[in-house]
């Protein structure tokens, strides 16, 4: 018997005009979690949709425990015992844990679903996942770690001998990874086995025993965790050694560019602060502490009370539209739910929110907005074969700059991202990272809502900390520390 559960070899698929997979090979052993990795377009969603049978190989063989498989569909893969979870998970919020689990599989007494059994099963199954939530809750009143631990759930009842993890902690807090990570140990204790895809290397050296790194379509080698170490992996990732360093904020000025006074509203409680030309500031706390209701708010998308003055002005800010004529933008945390247009192309998602600049009565110039469009597109480097590329097709840092350039067509001067770098590569961090520092350079002021502890301390010049809806702290870059804001992301004591 083969050690390995899962092999694929010379694995190749084209697109129109994109190779996405050149004679690739991946294995799974039997009972280990297995890291993939590589950077956005490295093949790594192509490889997975291929292994669940949603995408056709053109070329190369699999084998899956001990037997090959010319073709086979998305049923047949769940069949044969492969179960994806992918970020957008796929569950019907207004149905119930218990209804999830067993869609499409109900069990049944005579021509009757047999709703006792169900409850009984979908219990027995999720119990062990989440202590004593009852099946019958619906999925839409779950967090985002209770939903991922219905579809694994779902991947248990279906018996699934390899189960596929996509990016499965991107929206977790400290407390869910945990979870997270003790549940993929059991699933491996019992002999599951599982493929772990991941932007955070730290994860890698916790749960996996091998890594494999894809780039450019190919693959490029396959390490024990073990045996290697993260500045190996990103230079395996990237084909090039990157510096690690966050680049630095040399303009300094004293010139309050926005002024939030006693903002507040359903989450958020008297929240009062300041952001100064050509600073970087930083809004951090834990999962559900107000950090993406505050800048909501700030860009007219939540409603609040309290007052906000932009470049000593008075701002009426009732609605996105009113944020962006006192020249705010923002780059929303789900991007591909609120931020861009994935049906339509680059062009169109970034003249969108100026396309007034482009219009003549009642027509738009075309050139006029080629041209715009373009001159972004090169100055923040979007790789893309033209622009009327659809957005759904770009690599989500692609995607992240063309919101980028969005707000660059509407010259905003206050430019805030919220998890500017979730779900993205190394590289294409350090190119994000690179254009906030190149903003700041040029006059703008930049708000950054992050979870990530390491971008918040590399990237800020002030950080505010956020508790229950309220300011606990405000730190100054040179006091800053990951013990520090931690402490403060914590505390339940009086405001700032």
């Amino acid at each position: 018997m083969s050690d390995n559960l899962l092999e694929m070899k010379g694995i190749t698929k084209a697109f129109p005009g994109v190779l996405a997979l050149d004679q690739a090979h991946f294995s799974v052993k039997h009972g280990e979690v297995h890291a993939l990795l590589g950077e956005n377009g490295a093949g790594k969603s192509t490889l997975i949709k291929i292994l669940s049978g949603a995408v056709e190989r053109d070329e190369g063989e699999i084998w899956f425990d001990g037997r090959s498989y010319a073709h086979y569909s998305p049923h047949d893969a769940i069949q044969m015992g492969i179960s994806v979870i992918y970020q957008e998970f796929n569950l019907i919020g207004k149905m119930s844990i218990e209804e999830n689990i067993f869609l499409g599989k109900e069990t049944r007494k005579g021509i009757f679903a047999d709703k006792q059994a169900m409850f009984q099963k979908a219990r027995e199954v999720f119990k062990p996942l989440a202590g004593d939530i009852d099946p019958s809750e619906k999925v839409s009143n779950l967090s985002v770690a209770y939903q991922q631990l219905v579809e694994i759930s779902k991947a248990i009842l279906n018996r699934a001998k390899l189960i596929v993890m996509d990016e499965p902690s991107a929206a977790l807090s400290t407390r869910e990874l945990d979870i997270l990570y003790k549940l993929i140990q059991k699933l491996k204790s019992e002999g599951t086995s599982v493929i772990y895809i991941s932007h955070r290397l730290e994860e890698v050296f916790e749960i996996a025993d091998r890594v494999s790194v894809f780039r450019d379509g190919k693959f490029v080698d396959t390490k024990m965790v073990s045996d290697t170490n993260k500045e190996e992996l990103i230079s395996l990732m990237v084909g090039r050694k990157l510096s690690g360093k966050f680049p630095q904020n040399n303009q300094k000025s004293n010139e309050v560019i926005l002024k939030v006074q006693g903002l507040t509203n359903h989450k958020l409680r008297d929240i009062s602060f300041d952001l100064r030309r050509n600073e970087i500031l930083g809004i951090t706390g834990l999962v559900g502490a107000g950090r993406t209701e505050l800048v909501r708010s700030i860009f007219g998308a939540d409603p609040f009370i309290g007052d906000i003055y932009v470049k000593g002005v008075k701002a009426d800010i009732r609605s996105p539209q009113d944020a962006i004529r006192y020249g705010i933008s923002y780059l929303p945390e789900d991007r591909k739910t609120n931020g861009i247009l994935l049906e339509m192309s680059v062009r169109f998602n970034m003249s969108i929110a100026s396309i007034k600049k482009f219009a003549r009565h009642g027509f738009v110039n075309q050139k006029m907005e080629n041209k715009t469009v373009q001159k972004f597109v090169d100055a923040i480097r979007i790789k893309t074969p033209s622009l009327e590329q659809k957005s759904k097709n770009l690599s989500g840092g692609n995607q992240q700059k063309v919101i980028l350039g969005k707000w660059l067509a509407c010259e905003s001067d206050i430019i805030i991202f919220d998890e500017p770098t979730r779900g993205i590569d190394v590289g294409a961090k350090q190119e994000i990272y690179s254009l906030m520092n190149q903003l700041v350079q040029e006059g703008k002021s930049i708000i950054i809502v992050s979870s990530e502890l390491p971008e918040v301390i590399g990237m800020c010049d002030r950080v505010l900390v956020i508790c229950n809806g309220m300011i606990t702290a405000e730190f100054d870059k040179r006091e800053l520390s990951q013990e520090l804001i931690l402490a403060k992301a914590c505390s339940e004591g009086e405001p700032a």
